[in-house]
């Protein structure tokens, strides 16, 4: 079995796109086991997803910010999801506020139809997390797959969800 890096050529898809990629991967690999390697570009400002390994019933991705995080309370009505600190600290909040500050080690399982969102604590350095999520692909494609807390559909790269321009760290990684 080959051990996979994946690149940061993806890290600003748009929902739409990153669950192409997603899905592509899975289809590449279908009934097979995947080897990847948790490696990431550190940044100086934004925020990327890499997918890393896929099914249609569970994805990998590596999440990486340089300050801010999904900054506008969202839910995925199809999809329970953790969030595993590898690097610097996040604080969590619910619809009600602050729910928890993770470090390295830690982590947060977002069970579907829960409202959240995050941001880096800034002074801890570069945020990078381990996302495994279950999308369920098809209950995806009937729907939102990120909603805002009235029902509507969020795009996770958008203005709305506060996305900034993506500016790498040049020669310095995670992993």
């Amino acid at each position: 079995m080959k051990l996979e890096a994946r690149t940061m050529e993806s890290a600003r898809d748009s929902s739409p796109l990153l669950r192409e990629r997603l899905r592509a991967l899975a289809e590449t690999h279908r009934g097979q086991p995947q080897a990847f390697r948790l490696r990431a570009d550190l940044l100086a400002q934004g925020r990327a997803n890499i997918p890393v390994a896929a099914t249609d019933d569970l994805t990998v991705m590596v999440k990486v910010y340089a300050s801010g995080g999904e900054n506008a309370l969202h839910a995925h009505p199809t999809e329970d999801h953790s969030f595993i600190i590898l690097q610097g600290a996040a604080t969590f909040y619910d619809a009600e506020g602050e729910m928890a500050t993770l470090r390295a080690n830690e982590g947060i399982l977002v069970p579907k139809g829960s409202l959240y969102r995050f941001h880096s604590v800034e002074s801890e350095g570069p945020l990078v997390m381990l996302r495994v999520g279950t999308p369920n692909v098809a209950l995806q494609e009937q729907g939102a797959s990120r909603v805002n807390p009235q029902g509507a559909y969020l795009q996770g790269d958008s203005k709305e969800n506060r996305t900034v321009e993506l500016k790498v760290l040049e020669g310095r990684h995670f992993g």
